[in-house]
This record gives C-alpha cells, structure tokens and sequence, in this order.
C-alpha cells in the first residue's frame, strides 16, 4: 500500500541486526541484539526479526536491503568503531536514501561526559523507502544508552516516514 510500512495499519514493525564476526561464527554470545528487542518492544514496536551477520559490507548491506520492504524500523547493533571490519556505517549509507542526522548526533553527544570513547562511534541513521534505520554500538550497554535516548521519538520518526502521520503543505 502506497504511505503504509508493511504490517498492520498502526502497527509499528521492527527488526534487530547484531553485526558481529564472532557471534555470525558462533563464538561469542549476542547480548547487545537480545536487549535492542526487549527495549524497542518497549518502545512500542512488534519485533519481527532478530538476525546477526558478520562484519562487512555486504552481508549488511544484504540484510538492510531485505528487511526495508518488511518492516517499519532496523536497529542495528555492532560495527560502528573504528576496527577494520567495523563497516555498518558504510552498508547502511549504501541503502538509505535520506539520513535523520539527528538521531545519532544526539546519541554521541548525551554520552561524552561520561563515556569518552562514545566520540569514535559512527553508527548513522536514516530512512530507505518507509523504513528508519538506526545504527548502535555493539554493547548492551550502549544499546540501552542510545536507544534510551532516542527510544521516545522513534514511533513518530517512523510514523512520519512511512506517511502514516499528517501531510505538511
């Protein structure tokens, strides 16, 4: 339907990614993944996935291209440092077609008085088609610090993206 996300009318959809090389290879536990769904549920949202993949771009890049057409919000978890690998940035760049600067600006910024190393995160947010996607950290620590946040404006943010909330003009 043309102005709807996908699902049912009013109801606000959600995947969570974990973006980790050594969970994908089952070698570590996903935390960080597990605790993004108990907190946007919280928010209000149905989740309907939660999915890890490695690092990379593709496997990203992949992921993100799928879930746009299902469900009305991605958080993603994971691959936002500076580590060779950490490249959810740039997949989600790849896909988005307008970035929401704002949302992850504001993560940055209410973290630098207590969390330094928060300034080398370069998680990006933005809208591909009716969807808002949302980079985090791959902490749950982090996880419950940004969407903690963010987690009040994210049923209008993607309200107004998918054209469920008013016309402005």
């Amino acid at each position: 339907m043309v102005g709807q996300a996908c699902g049912a009318v009013n109801e606000r959809t959600a995947a969570i990614v974990t973006v980790s090389d050594s969970v994908a290879a089952g070698g570590a536990e996903d935390r960080s993944g597990p605790r993004a769904a108990e907190l946007v549920a919280e928010a209000g949202f149905s989740i309907v996935e939660v999915v890890v993949v490695p690092d990379g771009v593709e496997s990203v890049r992949s992921v993100l291209g799928r879930l746009i057409g299902e469900v009305d919000l991605v958080v993603t978890t994971g691959g936002t440092g500076l580590g060779p690998r950490d490249l959810t940035p740039e997949a989600t760049a790849a896909v988005i077609e307008r970035e929401v600067p704002g949302l992850s600006e504001a993560m940055r910024a209410a973290t630098f008085d207590t969390v330094p190393f928060g300034k080398l995160s370069r998680g990006i947010s933005g809208v591909a088609g009716h969807c808002l996607i949302v980079n985090l950290p791959g902490s749950p620590k982090a996880v419950e610090e940004g969407l903690g946040i963010i987690g009040d404006v994210l049923g209008h943010a993607v309200d107004v993206a998918s054209g469920r909330f008013g016309r402005h003009g």
